[in-house]
């Protein structure tokens, strides 16, 4: 096929949709039109030939969710550029490290993101040009980047030939940068875009993860681009208060958040009511979403959320409840076009009701991690890609998650799902969010300890009760030992719960 810069954006041109909104931003209201799309992304493939910025050379994105993004992007594809978004939320040290480790060439940052990567320009052997997306004084904007460049088509490209990379979250640790292809982008529209999610040319849809994540990037712009549909897009941060307002404004007909989020914005429905936007669908992915999370959306909204697994690997989710027929608490089923194994330790496959690490086969599958090869060859076995997370598959053919591998642990020989264990917890009135790791005991042995984030003023004799109850839901030697208050959990920017720093800790 040709460059995926074609199907995504210049087809849309050919097929009479020129004039229908692509991107609107919250807030602003800025737009761009599916016709000035396909024109600034010529413009920006010009302009990296310009400046002198190779085919396959990287660029790194450090930008906000505002219309700069798809246009840098898609012409960083047309132009044979490598785009490496970033996530945005980093401190200098990381950015460092990843501005080294992928030697991009040139830097676009929002004027707001300037001060923290700032330090890590200074310095670096690789980056020849820096733009900022807004004003800082000193540097060149976005519009000295494209000042004198002659648009310029996209290039061919095969299905199988680098397009981006994207850098893991590193919830277990240091990011790694994953190689996408361009096929990969169409198989994820064709396979959940289209069979699961339904994605209609009529849809608008918002999605509170951010550009540079996977999940985001799919919601926002691979899918609903796939069939000329209309997004909204928000630079902020997405507090419930403020996703709440952009809702009921802007009135999607999709949403797509986080278990995290969909826990605090529930809570806050508790006070002020839900949202009035014509929701006909949610998605939720990054992690598990616990069982009263769901419930409780739906109660508030009428509106299912379809609760997915994903990975950076695998570019979108994989695993997926469906329309119609959600069960909260389990991650459904595969995606059309997707296979799915469980296998022990010893590499065979483990039977229903046994728990087992997931592997997933798909054409999304990136091709490698950059400069990883030990990595590279661990995770990518063949048409086998590693998950890192625990399973069960039930009678039913659902697949209920157990945790990632490195945080599942035994007690008295028996293996614990610390989700599990979160998820009884959550149910609780008074708690927000939890997370459960191991901790030893005076023996040294292993238990369940966890930390909570409260819902509001801790209740009298609230660990006891909390300890009672679980015992009751999931069973007596899976109960916390320990219970430690806590203001909030080390996360990725992604929503992911960072364990490995709790497991420091405890």
């Amino acid at each position: 096929m040709a460059n995926a810069a074609t199907y995504f954006v210049d087809r849309h041109v050919i097929d009479g949709r020129a004039d229908k909104t692509a991107f609107r931003e919250a807030v602003t209201g800025r737009t761009l039109t599916y016709g000035a799309l396909s024109d600034a992304t010529d413009r920006v493939a010009g302009a990296f030939a310009a400046h002198g910025i190779r085919p396959e050379e990287r660029a790194a994105l450090l930008v906000l969710d505002t219309l700069e993004f798809p246009q840098l992007f898609w012409g960083a594809l047309k132009a044979g550029v490598v785009p490496v978004p970033l996530n945005t939320l980093l401190a200098t040290p990381v950015y460092d490290t990843i501005l080294r480790d992928s030697r991009a060439a040139v830097l676009f940052v929002s004027a707001p993101l300037w001060e923290v990567v700032a330090p890590a320009v200074a310095g670096n052997p690789f980056i020849r040009k820096v733009f900022v997306i807004g004003d800082v004084p000193g540097q060149a904007d976005f519009a000295a980047f494209l000042d004198g460049a002659e648009p310029a088509k996209a290039l061919e490209a095969s299905d199988e030939e680098a397009a981006f990379w994207l850098y893991s979250s590193g919830s277990t640790g240091a990011p790694k940068g994953v190689v996408h292809v361009h096929g990969a982008l169409k198989a994820t529209a064709d396979t959940y875009g289209a069979q699961v999610l339904g994605i209609r040319e009529d849809d608008t849809i918002f999605s509170a993860a951010k550009f540079f994540f996977a999940y985001g990037l799919g919601n926002a712009m691979t899918f609903p681009m796939s069939v000329g549909a209309t997004v909204v897009i928000f630079g902020g941060r997405p507090t419930p208060h403020d996703m709440k307002d952009i809702l009921d404004a802007e009135r999607p007909t999709i949403f797509c958040g986080v278990p995290t989020l969909f826990a605090a914005m529930v809570a806050h429905f508790d006070q002020t009511g839900p949202t009035a936007a014509p929701l006909r669908l949610c998605i939720s992915a990054g992690e598990a979403l616990p069982e009263d999370v769901g419930t409780r959306w739906q109660g508030h909204t009428g509106v299912e959320i379809l609760d997915g697994v994903g990975s950076t690997e695998m570019l979108h989710i994989f695993l997926s409840n469906t329309p119609g027929d959600v069960v909260y608490g389990t991650s459904g089923v595969p995606v059309p076009g997707y296979d799915v194994r469980l296998v022990g330790e010893d590499g065979a496959d483990v039977p229903p009701g046994e728990v087992g690490e997931l592997l997933v086969r798909g054409d999304s599958a990136a091709s490698c991690y950059w400069n990883k090869r030990a990595k590279s060859r661990g995770t990518f076995e063949g048409v086998w890609t590693r998950t890192g997370d625990k399973y069960e598959q039930r009678a039913d053919g659902r697949f209920v998650y157990c945790g990632r591998t490195d945080d599942m642990f035994k007690v008295s020989g028996i293996w614990v799902s610390p989700f599990e264990v979160e998820s009884a917890i959550v149910s609780h009135p008074a708690v927000l969010e939890a997370a459960v790791v191991a901790a030893q005991d005076e023996d040294g042995l292993e238990k369940p300890k966890a930390f909570v984030v409260l819902n509001g003023d801790k209740p009298d004799g609230f660990e006891a009760r909390l300890q009672d109850m679980v015992k009751d839901k999931i069973g007596k030697w899976k109960y916390p030992r320990w219970i430690e208050i806590a203001d909030d959990l080390p996360k990725t920017a992604t929503g992911k719960i960072q364990r490995f720093k709790l497991r420091e800790t405890a």
